[in-house]
Formats: structure tokens, C-alpha cells, sequence
């Protein structure tokens, strides 16, 4: 009786083990999908939606030449207003990523609801407060939204730091995505043209070179440069699975969708620092 008694104990230990081991994405199943930033000892973790919000918020300040740290205050008010998602609803007439209210002349409904217009509203209003650069990033984030709980900003202020650094790519490899591949009539009907247009969307006018299903997205030489390729690299990987992209290299790393987006930015041979490649499905 007392053997068997311990031979379903072991059995049952078994199971939990194997269970645990499904759940934490080191068995057959895959990580689940979701972005990531590690910068400095700070952990953020975001799911997809987050993630592609962020890349925008930091893209738009990039394109605009705004500071990482108008970046870090951007992304605070935002993970407290929305969490980081395009909210179609909030207090009164509030909206989008910020909250912003059409009649308080923010814009319209419409507009708000595009990430890229509250971004930029959003740095409209910040680059009109004088010294934001060295103000506490929840007094700044305070004097644009003026909200009703004016140290509500304070508690993100880690985490936008960390994801700005990231993202504006201060901090090298350090944003990455776990994007599975797309099934059939998923994001495999993308095209490099739509990759390129939403890249002049995010970050301006520029060169982008297409070829077959790849295209090149020149960044120049310099530590200025480097920062910027990076920021589209981590763009690019944050909005993979909307744009259908299979695979992001630059500065000598380089991120697969699929099984291998569970390792991030992996060495690999090839890719310059003078340049971004991305591949299409």
C-alpha cells in the first residue's frame, strides 16, 4: 500500500513538473507573445499592443529630434492614463493613449485615436514648458495633463525611463518581441511597401531601399547614427507582428520571428551599423 501510495506521489510531482515547465515556455509550447525591455537592472514587461504603442510614442520624438527624456515622460503619462492602449472610451470625452479630450481641443476623436497624432499633440504641449529636460518626469508629465492626481506619474517613472532608453535605442538590444510565426491568412500578406510607408509615417521623409521582400533603411555613421538605427531596429521588431516582418538585423545582431524571437537580438555575421534590414513573409 505504502509503495504505491509513493508511486502516485511521484507521478502527481511528475506531472506538476512537466505542467510548470508548459507553462514557463521551456517545454513544446512557445513563450507567449509579448515585448520586452532590460535596461540597467529595470525589467519592463509589455503585451503586443503596449509594445507597438511605445515604439510609436518614442518614434514621433525621435523623428521631432526631442530628447529620450521627453520620451520617458510621454510613456509615464501614458502607461498611467491608458496602460499603454488606445482606449476608445475614458472619463467624460477622454481618449487614446493620454486621455486627451476633443473639447478641451485636443484634437478630434478621431484624430486622438491615431497614436502617432496624441504623440505628437502630446510633445506639442511638452516642448512649450520650459526646462521639462530637468524637471522630475512626473512634475512634466503633471504641467501637460494636468490631472486630478498629480503624483500619479511618479510610479512609472522607472519603467518609462527604462523602455525610452530602450526604444530610442540609447540602450542597445535591449527592446526585443516574442512574435510567432503568421498562420495561414495572417500578417504573411504584408508588403515591403507598407513597411516602408509606415516607416516614413513614424520617422519622417527618408531613403528606404526595397528590394524583393527586403528593404534597407540607411542610418549613416556615429554614435548619433548608431542611437537612431537602433531606434528603428527596436520600431520595427515592436510593430512586427502588424507589418508581417520576419526578420529585423542591424549592428552586427539580428531577431527572427517564430520560434527564435523567444532569444531577442542574437550575434550573427553580416549586418552593418551603417544601416537596418528588415525581411517581409
Amino acid at each position: 500500500m505504502r509503495r504505491a501510495l509513493l508511486a502516485m506521489l511521484v507521478c502527481a510531482l511528475v506531472l506538476v513538473g512537466v505542467g510548470v515547465s508548459f507553462y514557463r515556455g521551456v517545454g513544446p509550447l512557445p513563450d507567449p507573445e509579448g515585448c520586452s525591455a532590460h535596461v540597467g537592472g529595470v525589467d519592463v514587461a509589455l503585451s503586443t499592443e503596449q509594445g507597438e504603442n511605445a515604439s510609436v510614442i518614442a518614434a514621433v520624438a525621435v523623428r521631432r529630434g526631442m530628447p529620450a527624456r521627453a520620451v520617458s515622460i510621454a510613456l509615464a503619462a501614458a502607461f498611467q492614463e491608458s496602460k499603454l492602449q488606445n482606449l476608445d472610451h475614458g472619463d467624460r470625452d477622454s481618449l487614446g493613449l493620454f486621455q486627451q479630450r476633443p473639447s478641451q481641443g485636443w484634437g478630434t476623436a478621431a484624430q486622438i485615436r491615431d497614436p502617432y497624432y496624441a504623440a505628437n499633440r502630446f510633445y506639442d504641449e511638452l516642448a512649450k514648458i520650459h526646462g521639462y529636460q530637468n524637471m522630475r518626469i512626473n512634475d512634466a508629465a503633471q504641467l501637460v495633463q494636468r490631472s486630478g492626481y498629480p503624483q500619479a506619474y511618479a510610479a512609472h517613472e522607472a519603467d518609462a525611463r527604462a523602455l525610452a532608453s530602450a526604444l530610442t535605442g540609447y540602450s542597445r538590444h535591449a527592446f526585443s518581441c516574442v512574435v510567432h510565426a503568421p498562420g495561414p491568412g495572417g500578417s504573411a500578406g504584408a508588403s515591403v511597401d507598407a513597411v516602408r510607408r509606415d516607416l516614413r509615417k513614424a520617422f519622417g521623409p527618408g531613403q528606404v531601399a526595397a528590394h524583393g521582400h527586403s528593404l534597407r533603411v540607411p542610418v549613416g555613421s556615429g554614435s548619433a547614427a548608431r542611437a537612431r538605427g537602433w531606434a528603428v531596429a527596436s520600431y520595427l521588431v515592436a510593430q512586427a507582428d502588424r507589418l508581417g516582418l520576419r526578420r529585423v538585423s542591424f549592428d552586427g545582431r539580428v531577431w527572427s520571428a517564430g520560434d527564435a524571437s523567444g532569444k531577442g537580438w542574437r550575434h550573427a555575421d553580416g549586418p552593418g551599423r551603417d544601416h537596418v534590414r528588415a525581411t517581409v513573409y
